[in-house]
């Protein structure tokens, strides 16, 4: 009981430090946040007018300031956020947050233990979805080389308990009290915004932090939610928008595309800050996107939408951007352009039957699935294309095959031999014989590595169906080792081929008796 009246004391005592600090904070950010702006707009009227570098590097130097001006209004005055209370399911949440981060798990083990996974707290989502994704983000770059982290998530005692473990640098013990300050971090470049953002929001929805931390062991942060009388999953929200009687879906859209934008921000919360970095990748603009995908599914443009669909598929594999921002941009598209729908229905006074509404959800989900199908398919053709592009390079590599003149061509073959490279050798070989006509082929072996018999037994086939192709082979650069390994296999090629010692010696022979007819 000591214990629990510590840690309520130190939460309180955190949350007071927080706010008191986020008071001096707001006031401060505002003060500033408007001539910077300010200071942007004309930067951006004078980068019309000149291409300065130095503009430009003032330019990304005050979007940085704003951007930490921002991070901090919304830590110390997080109920500006209009958004509304809803039901969250963390571990549903906690399992899409991993997907983002699927590129830099490859040296990193993710052990998951989580139980009672139906359970469902209140509060606003987005704030939950950064404050997790912060401590992921946290986890995996506190690792270096290969490591591992351990989520869990339980109910006990009417509490939702989640921890993350982290095999990572660790914390010092006299930096722990420190962390969720603001401009307090332990990393080379950070603002340390991010954990002051996971210490508000769970305060704020009246949860507990706890953390844990030995230097070049790791951390772990155990977080603690109170359940709540829940909320209905799903509801759809009323939305002040614009609208006249004379209205069309389309006018509506185009006249509240701001709101759109703004709504679909708070539901895509972790895209909305991968945005810009998309853009620069591959100057994808989401939101432009966004607004195109919305117009050709209420106008029922089908043909465009697809068009459209394969287009951003080749374009997110082209730069190889995360596939699980996309999903869940699409996703966060769908919800909001549903929300909209309903307002649309109830401003226009006609609220749908039944047989209505699952005539228009029937359309408006398969021009959705459309623009899925079409996209995964493009992404996937793409990707399969380059892959089968890079196995032809590196089978071309592999098998080498260099033209001394229109009828002599050399092979030269390194390192290790093995099934798989003996039928490419042999496909490539017997195709290249018969396309370019080829009558003498040098098979330097200098380069190779010992053989085994069934390897050397399957080269032979190769030099045996070289000569029923009218084709001559010399074989060049048999070290001692793969003589021995021949001799041992018991097969021989003293029928098929010619030997010479050396390449060079190869290459001065048939040069000198290919030129002696011509000569005479």
């Amino acid at each position: 009981m000591i214990k629990e009246e510590k840690v309520n004391l130190e939460n309180e005592t955190h949350l007071n430090q927080l706010a008191s600090v986020g008071q001096i904070a707001a006031g401060i950010a505002h003060e500033v946040k408007n001539p910077l702006t300010a200071v942007k707009g004309f930067l951006q009227l004078l980068q019309q007018e000149s291409d300065s570098q130095y503009i430009n590097i003032a330019q990304t130097e005050l979007d940085n300031a704003i951007t930490t001006l921002n991070n901090l209004l919304q830590v110390s005055k997080p109920e500006l956020e209009d958004e509304e209370l809803q039901s969250i399911n963390l571990a549903v949440e906690i399992e899409s947050i991993l997907n983002l981060f699927q590129d830099k798990l490859y040296d990193i083990t993710v052990v998951k233990d989580f139980k009672d996974t139906e359970t469902l707290i209140v509060g606003k989502k987005s704030q939950f979805k950064k404050a997790f994704f912060n401590l992921i983000k946290n986890a995996i770059e506190s690792i270096e080389g290969k490591g591992t982290i351990t989520l869990s998530h339980a109910l006990q005692n009417n509490e939702v308990i989640v921890t993350i473990k982290d095999t990572g640098a660790g914390i010092p013990e006299e930096k722990l009290a420190l962390l969720g300050t603001p401009f307090f971090t332990t990393k080379a470049e950070g603002t340390g915004m991010g954990l002051t953002q996971v210490f508000s929001a769970i305060y704020q929805h009246g949860g507990q932090v706890i953390v844990e931390s030995k230097e070049n062991q790791g951390t772990t942060f155990t977080i603690k939610i109170p359940l709540r009388l829940q909320m209905d999953k799903g509801v759809v929200r009323k939305l002040n928008l614009i609208y006249k009687d004379s209205f069309s879906i389309r006018d509506f859209f185009l006249k509240n595309r701001k709101i759109f934008e703004e709504r679909l921000l708070d539901e895509a919360i972790n895209v909305k800050d991968k945005i810009e970095e998309i853009h620069k990748i591959g100057n994808i603009n989401l939101l432009n996107n966004a607004h195109k995908l919305v117009m050709f599914v209420v106008e029922e443009r089908e043909h465009e939408l697809i068009s459209f669909a394969k287009q951003e598929g080749i374009a997110w594999a082209k730069h190889s951007l995360t596939l699980a921002f996309k999903l869940e941009w699409v996703h966060a598209i769908r919800r909001t352009l549903w929300d909209f729908l309903y307002n649309y229905d109830i401003k226009n006074g006609s609220e749908s039957n039944r047989d209505s509404f699952f005539a228009l959800e029937k359309k408006i989900n398969e021009l959705i699935d459309q623009f899925f199908t079409h996209f995964f398919i493009s992404y996937s053709t793409y990707k399969d294309e380059l892959i089968e592009k890079q196995r032809t390079l590196v089978e071309n590599l592999s098998v080498p095959i260099i033209p001394i003149n229109k009828d002599i061509c050399i092979l030269p073959v390194t390192g290790k031999i093995d099934m798989i490279r003996v039928h490419t050798i042999q496909d490539k070989v017997f195709d290249e014989i018969e396309n370019q006509h080829i009558q003498i082929l040098i098979l330097d072996l200098s380069g190779a590595a010992p053989m085994d018999g069934e390897i050397t037994r399957q080269l032979l086939k190769i030099i045996e169906g070289i000569s029923m192709m009218g084709c001559k082979t010399i074989v060049t650069g048999i070290r001692a080792e793969i003589v021995k390994s021949i001799i041992s296999s018991g097969v021989g090629f003293m029928n098929q081929a010619e030997f010479k010692g050396t390449l060079q010696v190869a290459l001065n022979d048939v040069i000198y008796n290919h030129k002696q007819p011509q000569e005479v």
